[in-house]
This record gives C-alpha cells, structure tokens and sequence, in this order.
C-alpha cells in the first residue's frame, strides 16, 4: 500500500485508487452531522453562481456554507455543526460551498473512490478503506488530503487516519483530538470577540462520532455529490 499525505485545497493529486479529503473545521464535521440528522446528499459546488443555480432548480435544497468563516448572504445555513444539527433536515438535499474542504475535493475526483471526512467519521473511513479495498488488493494507492494549506488540524486527522491504514495507530486519537484543538484553526471559537464562531463547534470537530456510512463523492449531473455508503 503505498500512502501518500499531501496538504492544502488547490492541489490535484496524482491519479490514484482512493482519494481521502479531509476538511476537520469544519465543512466535513457539518457533512458527517447532516447525514446523520437526515440528509439525502449534498453537491459540492466550485462557486456561488453555481450554488444558486442549483437552488433554482431544487426547491427541497439548503445552501450551507461559509466565507472567511461566516454565513454566505443568501444561503440558509453556515458551517456550523453545532447549529447544523438544529436545522430541519430530515429528506433534504444540501449545496455545500467552503474555503477549504469543498474546493480541495473538487481538485481530487481523479480516483476509483473519493471520500470525504472530518475527525469524528475517520475512523468509520479508515476501517472501510481497510475492509472493503485493502484486503483485496494491498498494493492500493491512497491519497489522503488535509485540506487546509497550513492548519494542524487536517494534517493530525491525516496521519490519524494514515496510522490506522498501516495499523501503527500513531498518532492515537487523543493526540489527534489534542492537536485539533491547541490548531490556529480552532482559536477563534475560543475568542470572546468572535461570538459568532461558536465553541461548540469545536466539540463536535473533535469527537468521534460512531456511525455505520462513508461520506463518497460521485457525479450527479456532472456536479461532484456527497452521497452515505452503508458500511
């Protein structure tokens, strides 16, 4: 198996067999919650004008995103997880539009299997990879990206992630939850005079969160979507 790690969200990695996109703070965290309150899918769009696009085209869609951190003008939702779990979501489609995490996997679609995933679904990704295409075939590339350029966190979910592919588990997922939270991405959510960056969040970023679904991406009318993959 041969593992590579690679950071930041403009990069196109090598073709390769499995494609692990990771955005820890927190697009995928938002992903994984909305599956699990009852998501049907979500498209990843590259821009605005497409986000709003496919809203005039499906009136049972939520736009969820961010910009610099903060909710979208226009959009329903922002990138919160914590209030992504108290939204009605139950049979609704989601349009996901972010800094980091969207705009890296939609550099990353060259492979046999994309996934995405925040810290609390990387263990569910990682023992899927090792059951469904590691025992069949160990000489399988994976490409595992930390989506953002610099932080910590993503890069600490990949070699998390990593570790448990080639059964080092190293690091541990406390030292993995550790270093999400000591991150540059995670000390707004601790700062007073940014209220609006909730430290609530930052809970739900750094928890596993047992769950029995893979986050895949395909293609549905040539925009890349989200779908849940029973495991």
């Amino acid at each position: 198996m041969n593992i590579e790690i690679m950071q930041g969200d403009g990069r196109t990695p090598a073709a390769s067999d499995i494609n692990v996109v990771i955005d820890v703070i927190r697009a995928f965290t938002v992903a994984h919650l909305a599956f699990i309150h009852g998501v049907k899918g979500i498209f990843l769009a590259a821009t605005l004008e497409e986000a709003f696009c496919l809203k005039k085209e499906m009136r049972d869609l939520l736009l969820a995103g961010e910009e610099k951190g903060l909710l979208i003008d226009g959009f329903d939702l922002d990138n919160s997880p914590a209030r992504i779990g108290r939204a009605d979501l139950q049979g609704k489609f989601l349009v996901q539009k972010t800094t980091n995490g969207v705009k890296a996997a939609l550099h990353a679609l060259d492979a046999k299997l994309v996934l995405v995933t925040g810290f609390s679904n990387a263990r569910t990704t990682a023992e899927y990879i090792k059951r469904n295409w590691l025992k069949s075939n160990p000489a399988i590339g994976v490409n595992i990206i930390a989506s953002h350029p610099t932080g910590d966190d993503d890069l600490a979910c990949a070699e998390y992630i990593s570790g448990m592919l080639r059964e080092t588990f190293a690091p541990s997922a406390e030292e993995t939850r550790l270093r999400i939270l000591s991150s540059e991405a995670a000390r707004k959510f601790y700062d007073p005079g940014k209220p609006e960056f909730l430290p609530a969040d930052m809970e739900f970023c750094s928890t596993e969160l047992p769950s029995d679904f893979v986050m895949a991406v395909n293609r549905r009318k040539g925009i890349p979507f989200v779908e849940k993959v029973i495991v």
